[in-house]
Protein backbone atom coordinates (compact mmCIF):
# COMPACT_ATOMS: atom_id res chain seq x y z
CA UNK A 1 0.00 0.00 0.00
CA UNK A 2 1.24 3.48 -0.82
CA UNK A 3 2.15 5.76 2.08
CA UNK A 4 -0.60 8.28 2.91
CA UNK A 5 0.00 11.95 3.35
CA UNK A 6 1.12 12.35 6.95
CA UNK A 7 1.34 15.19 9.43
CA UNK A 8 -0.54 18.41 8.85
CA UNK A 9 -2.24 18.63 5.49
CA UNK A 10 -1.23 21.84 3.71
CA UNK A 11 -3.83 23.81 1.81
CA UNK A 12 -2.85 24.78 -1.71
CA UNK A 13 -5.87 27.02 -2.24
CA UNK A 14 -9.58 27.47 -1.62
CA UNK A 15 -12.17 28.66 -4.13
CA UNK A 16 -15.00 31.18 -3.94
CA UNK A 17 -17.51 31.19 -6.80
CA UNK A 18 -19.82 33.96 -7.98
CA UNK A 19 -21.88 35.01 -10.97
CA UNK A 20 -19.54 37.93 -11.75
CA UNK A 21 -15.84 37.92 -11.03
CA UNK A 22 -15.63 41.70 -10.85
CA UNK A 23 -18.23 41.74 -8.05
CA UNK A 24 -16.14 39.35 -5.97
CA UNK A 25 -12.96 41.28 -6.71
CA UNK A 26 -14.57 44.57 -5.75
CA UNK A 27 -15.86 43.17 -2.44
CA UNK A 28 -12.40 41.94 -1.48
CA UNK A 29 -10.68 45.13 -2.67
CA UNK A 30 -13.04 47.35 -0.67
CA UNK A 31 -12.18 45.29 2.40
CA UNK A 32 -8.48 45.96 1.84
CA UNK A 33 -7.73 42.61 0.22
CA UNK A 34 -7.14 43.48 -3.43
CA UNK A 35 -6.78 40.38 -5.60
CA UNK A 36 -4.67 39.79 -8.71
CA UNK A 37 -6.44 38.90 -11.95
CA UNK A 38 -5.20 35.52 -13.11
CA UNK A 39 -6.79 35.20 -16.54
CA UNK A 40 -9.00 32.60 -18.27
CA UNK A 41 -8.69 28.86 -17.89
CA UNK A 42 -8.01 26.59 -20.84
CA UNK A 43 -11.70 25.58 -20.90
CA UNK A 44 -12.40 29.08 -22.32
CA UNK A 45 -15.38 29.34 -19.96
CA UNK A 46 -14.06 30.34 -16.53
CA UNK A 47 -11.61 32.96 -15.35
CA UNK A 48 -10.19 33.77 -11.97
CA UNK A 49 -8.46 36.17 -9.62
CA UNK A 50 -6.43 35.27 -6.56
CA UNK A 51 -5.30 36.52 -3.18
CA UNK A 52 -1.90 34.96 -2.53
CA UNK A 53 -0.39 34.71 0.94
CA UNK A 54 3.19 34.43 2.17
CA UNK A 55 2.79 30.76 3.13
CA UNK A 56 1.99 29.88 -0.49
CA UNK A 57 -1.73 29.29 -0.04
CA UNK A 58 -4.29 31.45 -1.81
CA UNK A 59 -7.96 32.28 -2.16
CA UNK A 60 -9.21 31.85 -5.72
CA UNK A 61 -12.19 33.86 -6.94
CA UNK A 62 -13.85 32.24 -9.95
CA UNK A 63 -16.68 32.96 -12.37
CA UNK A 64 -17.56 32.48 -16.01
CA UNK A 65 -16.24 34.77 -18.71
CA UNK A 66 -19.82 35.38 -19.83
CA UNK A 67 -22.45 35.68 -17.09
CA UNK A 68 -24.91 32.80 -17.20
CA UNK A 69 -22.63 30.40 -19.08
CA UNK A 70 -22.70 26.80 -17.96
CA UNK A 71 -19.47 26.06 -16.13
CA UNK A 72 -17.83 22.63 -16.00
CA UNK A 73 -16.71 23.51 -12.48
CA UNK A 74 -19.03 24.51 -9.60
CA UNK A 75 -21.84 25.59 -11.91
CA UNK A 76 -24.52 25.91 -9.19
CA UNK A 77 -22.20 27.92 -6.95
CA UNK A 78 -21.24 30.25 -9.80
CA UNK A 79 -24.78 30.82 -11.11
CA UNK A 80 -26.26 31.35 -7.64
CA UNK A 81 -23.40 33.22 -5.93
CA UNK A 82 -22.72 30.24 -3.72
CA UNK A 83 -19.36 31.51 -2.51
CA UNK A 84 -17.11 28.88 -0.90
CA UNK A 85 -17.13 25.78 -3.07
CA UNK A 86 -13.85 23.86 -3.00
CA UNK A 87 -10.43 23.32 -1.47
CA UNK A 88 -7.23 21.81 -2.80
CA UNK A 89 -4.03 20.20 -1.57
CA UNK A 90 -0.73 20.21 -3.41
CA UNK A 91 0.86 16.76 -3.67
CA UNK A 92 4.21 15.57 -5.00
CA UNK A 93 2.68 13.13 -7.50
CA UNK A 94 -0.97 13.40 -8.52
CA UNK A 95 -1.04 10.02 -10.28
CA UNK A 96 0.48 8.21 -7.30
CA UNK A 97 -1.93 9.85 -4.86
CA UNK A 98 -4.96 8.95 -7.00
CA UNK A 99 -3.79 5.33 -7.11
CA UNK A 100 -3.38 5.29 -3.34
CA UNK A 101 -6.82 6.77 -2.68
CA UNK A 102 -8.47 4.51 -5.28
CA UNK A 103 -6.89 1.56 -3.50
CA UNK A 104 -8.92 2.52 -0.43
CA UNK A 105 -12.14 2.12 -2.41
CA UNK A 106 -12.66 5.85 -2.90
CA UNK A 107 -13.77 7.14 -6.31
CA UNK A 108 -11.14 9.20 -8.16
CA UNK A 109 -11.27 11.17 -11.40
CA UNK A 110 -8.05 12.07 -13.21
CA UNK A 111 -5.29 13.06 -13.29
CA UNK A 112 -6.17 15.66 -15.91
CA UNK A 113 -3.92 18.30 -17.43
CA UNK A 114 -5.07 21.93 -17.22
CA UNK A 115 -3.64 25.31 -18.13
CA UNK A 116 -4.31 29.02 -17.75
CA UNK A 117 -2.88 32.01 -19.59
CA UNK A 118 -1.98 34.91 -17.32
CA UNK A 119 -2.70 38.49 -18.42
CA UNK A 120 1.00 38.90 -19.24
CA UNK A 121 0.78 36.04 -21.75
CA UNK A 122 2.59 33.46 -19.61
CA UNK A 123 0.94 30.02 -19.74
CA UNK A 124 0.92 27.97 -16.56
CA UNK A 125 0.11 24.27 -16.44
CA UNK A 126 -0.79 21.73 -13.78
CA UNK A 127 -2.18 18.26 -13.20
CA UNK A 128 -5.33 17.84 -11.15
CA UNK A 129 -7.42 14.97 -9.81
CA UNK A 130 -10.76 14.81 -8.00
CA UNK A 131 -11.12 12.59 -4.94
CA UNK A 132 -14.49 11.19 -3.92
CA UNK A 133 -17.90 11.40 -5.54
CA UNK A 134 -19.24 14.62 -3.98
CA UNK A 135 -17.74 16.93 -6.60
CA UNK A 136 -14.47 18.72 -7.16
CA UNK A 137 -13.09 19.70 -3.76
CA UNK A 138 -16.53 19.53 -2.20
CA UNK A 139 -15.73 17.12 0.64
CA UNK A 140 -12.33 15.57 0.09
CA UNK A 141 -9.89 18.11 -1.36
CA UNK A 142 -8.97 17.91 -4.99
CA UNK A 143 -5.24 17.47 -5.52
CA UNK A 144 -2.93 19.48 -7.71
CA UNK A 145 0.69 19.54 -8.86
CA UNK A 146 2.30 22.17 -11.06
CA UNK A 147 3.98 21.33 -14.36
CA UNK A 148 5.35 24.84 -14.64
CA UNK A 149 7.09 26.56 -11.69
CA UNK A 150 4.59 27.13 -8.90
CA UNK A 151 5.62 30.78 -8.50
CA UNK A 152 4.12 31.35 -11.95
CA UNK A 153 0.74 30.14 -10.66
CA UNK A 154 0.76 32.07 -7.40
CA UNK A 155 2.88 34.57 -5.52
CA UNK A 156 2.00 36.78 -2.53
CA UNK A 157 -0.44 39.52 -3.50
CA UNK A 158 0.72 43.10 -2.78
CA UNK A 159 -2.31 43.71 -0.56
CA UNK A 160 -1.25 41.01 1.93
CA UNK A 161 2.45 40.30 1.23
CA UNK A 162 4.64 40.80 4.28
CA UNK A 163 1.67 41.40 6.58
CA UNK A 164 0.35 39.56 9.60
CA UNK A 165 -2.10 37.64 7.38
CA UNK A 166 -0.33 34.33 7.03
CA UNK A 167 -2.54 32.22 4.76
CA UNK A 168 -5.64 30.06 4.61
CA UNK A 169 -5.84 28.56 8.10
CA UNK A 170 -9.12 26.62 8.16
CA UNK A 171 -11.70 25.28 5.72
CA UNK A 172 -15.14 24.56 7.20
CA UNK A 173 -17.03 21.94 5.18
CA UNK A 174 -20.81 21.65 5.41
CA UNK A 175 -22.05 18.06 5.66
CA UNK A 176 -25.51 16.66 6.42
CA UNK A 177 -24.17 13.93 8.71
CA UNK A 178 -20.97 14.09 10.71
CA UNK A 179 -20.03 10.45 11.17
CA UNK A 180 -19.76 9.23 7.53
CA UNK A 181 -17.73 12.28 6.51
CA UNK A 182 -15.48 12.00 9.56
CA UNK A 183 -14.87 8.31 8.95
CA UNK A 184 -13.94 9.01 5.33
CA UNK A 185 -11.25 11.50 6.34
CA UNK A 186 -9.95 9.15 9.02
CA UNK A 187 -9.62 6.39 6.43
CA UNK A 188 -8.07 8.43 3.64
CA UNK A 189 -5.56 10.35 5.77
CA UNK A 190 -5.17 7.99 8.75
CA UNK A 191 -6.40 10.64 11.18
CA UNK A 192 -7.36 10.12 14.81
CA UNK A 193 -10.88 10.70 16.06
CA UNK A 194 -11.95 14.34 15.73
CA UNK A 195 -12.89 16.63 18.59
CA UNK A 196 -16.68 17.13 18.52
CA UNK A 197 -18.28 20.31 19.80
CA UNK A 198 -21.07 22.75 19.01
CA UNK A 199 -20.36 26.04 17.23
CA UNK A 200 -23.55 27.92 18.01
CA UNK A 201 -22.58 30.93 15.92
CA UNK A 202 -22.60 28.73 12.83
CA UNK A 203 -25.55 26.69 14.06
CA UNK A 204 -23.43 23.60 13.66
CA UNK A 205 -22.21 20.47 15.28
CA UNK A 206 -18.52 20.72 14.65
CA UNK A 207 -15.77 18.14 14.13
CA UNK A 208 -12.18 19.30 14.09
CA UNK A 209 -9.13 17.11 13.64
CA UNK A 210 -6.45 18.68 15.85
CA UNK A 211 -3.57 20.12 13.86
CA UNK A 212 -5.42 19.90 10.54
CA UNK A 213 -6.60 22.87 8.44
CA UNK A 214 -10.17 21.67 7.95
CA UNK A 215 -13.27 20.95 9.98
CA UNK A 216 -16.72 19.48 9.37
CA UNK A 217 -19.96 21.28 10.22
CA UNK A 218 -23.38 19.60 10.37
CA UNK A 219 -26.49 21.71 11.02
CA UNK A 220 -27.97 21.70 14.50
CA UNK A 221 -31.44 22.54 13.15
CA UNK A 222 -33.27 21.57 9.98
CA UNK A 223 -34.19 25.16 9.14
CA UNK A 224 -31.01 27.15 9.86
CA UNK A 225 -28.73 28.76 7.26
CA UNK A 226 -26.40 25.77 7.15
CA UNK A 227 -29.23 23.32 6.47
CA UNK A 228 -30.59 25.65 3.80
CA UNK A 229 -27.16 25.91 2.21
CA UNK A 230 -26.83 22.13 2.12
CA UNK A 231 -30.24 21.83 0.50
CA UNK A 232 -29.25 24.35 -2.15
CA UNK A 233 -25.64 23.45 -2.88
CA UNK A 234 -25.02 20.06 -1.32
CA UNK A 235 -21.84 19.13 0.51
CA UNK A 236 -19.18 21.83 0.06
CA UNK A 237 -17.10 24.30 2.05
CA UNK A 238 -19.24 26.92 3.76
CA UNK A 239 -16.61 29.15 5.40
CA UNK A 240 -12.91 29.95 5.24
CA UNK A 241 -10.68 31.39 7.95
CA UNK A 242 -7.49 33.31 7.20
CA UNK A 243 -4.72 33.11 9.77
CA UNK A 244 -3.43 36.23 11.49
CA UNK A 245 -0.32 36.49 13.65
CA UNK A 246 -1.55 39.80 15.10
CA UNK A 247 -5.31 40.15 15.46
CA UNK A 248 -5.01 43.66 16.90
CA UNK A 249 -3.30 44.88 13.72
CA UNK A 250 -5.76 42.98 11.54
CA UNK A 251 -8.73 44.53 13.34
CA UNK A 252 -7.35 48.01 12.66
CA UNK A 253 -6.71 47.29 9.00
CA UNK A 254 -9.71 45.24 7.89
CA UNK A 255 -13.48 45.69 8.38
CA UNK A 256 -14.22 42.93 10.86
CA UNK A 257 -17.25 41.87 12.83
CA UNK A 258 -16.14 40.46 16.15
CA UNK A 259 -17.23 36.90 16.76
CA UNK A 260 -17.03 34.53 19.68
CA UNK A 261 -13.65 32.91 20.02
CA UNK A 262 -13.20 29.35 18.83
CA UNK A 263 -11.29 26.79 20.91
CA UNK A 264 -9.53 29.56 22.79
CA UNK A 265 -8.56 31.50 19.68
CA UNK A 266 -9.75 34.95 18.61
CA UNK A 267 -11.98 34.99 15.55
CA UNK A 268 -13.70 37.69 13.51
CA UNK A 269 -15.66 37.77 10.25
CA UNK A 270 -14.82 40.01 7.30
CA UNK A 271 -17.43 42.54 6.25
CA UNK A 272 -17.57 42.21 2.45
CA UNK A 273 -19.72 44.88 0.82
CA UNK A 274 -22.05 43.42 -1.79
CA UNK A 275 -21.10 39.91 -0.71
CA UNK A 276 -22.50 39.64 2.79
CA UNK A 277 -23.41 36.00 2.13
CA UNK A 278 -19.72 35.05 2.06
CA UNK A 279 -18.39 33.69 5.34
CA UNK A 280 -14.71 34.57 5.29
CA UNK A 281 -13.08 35.22 8.62
CA UNK A 282 -9.78 35.76 10.37
CA UNK A 283 -8.42 33.66 13.23
CA UNK A 284 -5.30 34.03 15.30
CA UNK A 285 -2.49 31.56 14.66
Amino acid sequence: MMTPLTGQLKIDHVTIAGSRLETLQRAFAEAGLATDYGGPHSNNITHMALLGFDDGSYIELISTLEPGQHSPWWDAHIRNDGGPCAWALEVDDVAAETRRVAGLGVAVHGPTHYARERPDGVTIEWDLAILGDQGMGALLPFIIKDRTPRELRVSPSPSVAGTELTGVALVVIAVPEMEPASELFQRVYELPLPVISEWLELGARFAHFPGQPFALAAPLASDNWLAERLARFGVSPCAYLIGSSDMVTTAKRLPLTRARGWRGRSLAWLTLQGASHLRVGVIDV
